[in-house]
């Protein structure tokens, strides 16, 4: 990791402002990108799991078709009472 730190920062902020299937999404470009071992690389980046990037490629796939389009989760689950 730290190939480019600067650009690396960016990145990560950006990750973290976007909303959870986006963060799939744009993890997966960004595993592209960078090629052989780019799912590792862009999970470590990232903080995520690997599995979650792979999610992004086929989220990807499925762009023109999105069932979920106009949909976002909000941050957090229920809060127990």
């Amino acid at each position: 990791m730290n190939r480019y730190p600067d650009v690396e920062q960016h990145m990560q902020a950006l990750y973290r402002s976007l909303s959870e299937k986006d963060r799939r999404r744009y993890a997966a470009v960004e595993a592209v990108k960078v090629g052989h071992g780019g799912i590792s690389y862009v999970a470590k980046l990232f903080e995520c799991d690997p599995e979650t990037v792979r999610h992004g490629a086929e989220d990807l796939v499925q762009l023109p078709e999105d069932e979920a389009e106009g949909r976002v989760r909000k941050q957090g689950g229920p809060q127990a009472s």
